[in-house]
């Protein structure tokens, strides 16, 4: 185990063996991934039970194939040139911290043996058993802030806010660059004073907050609710129209946040 994997404690339910994991399948041309053109691994589990989640398919740890860490290079090495001008890896889910040691171990392979630039999209919530130096192949930080309002966040994803923003001033303590992702959910996370709070929250963690990216909810994951038989409660909630996301981007650029 190098230094970076020592002293993770082991959290139940998540897979904590650095040398293999769950992949559940990858993208060789993510354009949404993080900066530029992204190879995305999309890893299996997730604690969360996001209401909007369009990748529901992910949330079980054993629904991923079985991987070791040289399997995980040699998917993204034939792209390695490419990438390493037009964009990186990115790490997703899923929620790529149910695997920290795994994943801690590919990205620091990545980075010795290709070079390339690291993307992590996560919510934080498992973020507090890592050490900062696990953090140190990861370039940017794509920090998942689902609502700022404690009761809401539980109503949307099942878990606690807390964590996420505890997080996120870690991130900011370390100066570690970051991107702010927000899910714009009509009758859930479109209340003006509720995106005006998280707006406020955000410009106060500083520099290193390079962007926000306000996210239109859509329908795209809704076969995947129904071919798992699950029930989609947002099954009837239309899309914010282009105007209504304008609006809310509004209010993170008065707060002089850059915004996407």
């Amino acid at each position: 185990m190098t230094a970076t994997l020592d002293h993770i404690a082991p959290v139940p339910g998540c897979h904590n063996d650095p040398d293999f994991g769950f992949l559940h399948s990858v993208e060789s041309g993510g354009a949404v991934d993080g900066p530029g053109m992204r190879f995305v691994f999309f890893m299996a589990g997730c604690l969360f039970r996001c209401l909007y989640c369009h990748n529901p398919d992910t949330w079980k740890l054993h629904n991923g194939r079985r991987v070791d860490v040289d399997a995980m290079i040699a998917e993204v090495k034939p792209y390695a040139k490419f990438l390493k001008f037009a964009g990186g890896v990115t790490f997703t889910g899923g929620e790529p911290l149910m695997q920290a040691p795994f994943v801690g171990r590919v990205m620091e392979r990545i980075k010795a043996d290709l070079g390339l630039h690291i993307a992590l999209d996560t919510q934080g919530f498992l973020s507090a058993r890592l050490p900062d130096k696990w953090f140190d192949p990861v370039d940017i930080v794509l920090l998942d802030i689902k609502h700022i309002d404690p009761e809401k966040y539980h109503a949307l994803t099942a878990q606690q806010l807390q964590p996420t923003l505890d997080f996120a001033e870690r991130l900011a303590r370390m100066n570690k660059p970051s991107w702010i992702r927000y899910v714009l959910v009509p009758g859930w996370t479109d209340d003006p004073d509720d995106v005006a709070k998280l707006a406020d929250y955000v410009a106060a963690l500083g520099p290193s907050v390079e962007r926000v990216e306000v996210l239109p909810f859509h329908q795209m994951g809704a076969s995947k609710w129904a071919e798992l038989g699950m029930p989609y409660q947002l099954a009837d909630t239309k899309p914010p129209t282009q105007a209504e996301a304008e609006a809310a981007r509004d209010i993170f650029r008065a707060r002089g946040l850059k915004v996407a």
